[in-house]
């Protein structure tokens, strides 16, 4: 199974330089755990803010959201694969980048994004359909 079958290819982005408050409402807004961040015009410059970073790096530590721009938090660069990669190869490098997404490219161009959720899907389908080896 490919990425692509499971991705999700509307993706929220915000500027890196809203406020993480912005950016929480957002994200609260749209019941999502993660956004891409946009940190120039530059086509391709992006980062990603998960709900984690919000809470970590800035509520855990008494910090207001309003003061703190996302680009200051937000991870960069986005970790991207390509849109035929086998779903095992997406968990596989997500463990080992202990990340919970990837964004899904086509000639370099962010088209998607796939999580936790997502490998775990395929997982399923792949056990219902009798194509799981284990």
């Amino acid at each position: 199974m490919k990425v692509q079958e499971f991705l999700t290819s509307k993706i929220e982005v915000v500027d890196g330089n809203n406020s993480v408050y912005e950016a929480a409402e957002k994200m609260v807004d749209r019941r999502i755990r993660s956004v891409a961040v946009r940190f120039s015009s530059t086509e391709g410059d992006f980062g990603v803010l998960t709900s984690r970073d919000i809470v970590f790096k800035v509520l855990a530590k008494g910090t207001n959201p309003k003061k703190v721009k996302v680009s200051e938090i937000a991870s960069k660069p986005v970790v991207c694969v390509d849109k035929d990669t086998d779903m095992e190869d997406a968990a596989t490098l997500m463990e080992k980048s202990n990340i919970a997404r990837l964004f899904v490219c086509d000639e370099g161009k962010i088209i998607g994004i796939i999580s936790l959720l997502d490998v775990m899907a395929a997982e399923l389908i792949a056990h219902a359909r009798g194509n799981h080896v284990s």
